[in-house]
């Protein structure tokens, strides 16, 4: 059963008024605020129609609350977790800090899944997303302590996963996930070992952001020739 966004939009907009109004626990004053934010939200909706898309299917939507709940539970703890590691690093300068930047291959391919996911990395504390490859649909995240990207990165996938389901994209939780690229230019699937990594200096002059795509796409060439997965991703 499909039907129209900007009218759903409307009584979310309108829910969102009596919540942030604030208003008195009562039948008249929680029915009088509602009436007050349907008639603000309705024409709201309206107006920035175009701005979503034109249908929903009300069914699957619903279907995906339970993912959207654990998206948005998983991502509260790691913005927890996060700003207690970023509070430590500050109150203690000694801690190590390794700066990275690493190249994410996503399987979401939707603009709204993928700024979902970029501006989640950016939210929590110690990432950012510093950039969009459209060719290789990849985000270029940048860590503040990148001595490990892979964990950083089964995060990313973990919030991934989920989005899958509530963006209803072509790709599932079970599809093989593409190997991130860090600036060293390795293909990553386990972490670097820290002595290893001692004389490497800053990760956007070790590899521009240009030949981090190029990394990518070669590795990418080179498992489609070898036959290791390439096919399960078209």
């Amino acid at each position: 059963m499909r039907t129209r966004t900007w009218p759903l939009a409307g009584v979310v907009f309108a829910l969102l008024w009596v919540f942030v109004r604030g208003v008195t626990l009562t039948p008249s004053a929680v029915l009088g605020q509602l009436l007050l934010g349907l008639a603000v939200g309705f024409p709201v909706a309206f107006v920035f129609r175009r701005l979503y898309d034109e249908w929903v299917d009300v069914p699957r939507s619903v279907r995906a609350i339970p993912s959207a709940l654990s998206y948005l539970g998983i991502f509260t703890w790691e913005i927890l977790r996060a700003n207690v590691d970023v509070t430590k690093r500050v109150l203690s300068p000694s801690m190590p800090i390794e700066p990275e930047v690493f190249l994410f291959p996503m399987r979401v391919e939707t603009d709204l899944a993928i700024t979902t996911i970029a501006n989640s990395v950016s939210i929590t504390p110690g990432t950012v997303t510093l950039d969009y490859d459209g060719e290789t649909n990849a985000l270029y995240i940048h860590a503040v302590d990148g001595r490990d990207p892979e964990a950083i990165a089964r995060t990313i996938r973990t919030w991934e996963e989920y989005a899958l389901v509530i963006f209803d994209e072509r790709a599932s939780p079970e599809d093989p996930t593409r190997n991130i690229v860090v600036s060293g230019g390795t293909r990553a699937s386990t972490p670097t070992p820290p002595d290893e990594r001692a004389d490497e200096t800053s990760a956007v002059n070790q590899l521009p952001a240009d030949e981090l795509a190029e990394e990518l796409e070669a590795a990418d060439r080179t498992e489609r020739e070898n036959g290791n997965g390439g096919d399960s991703r078209d």
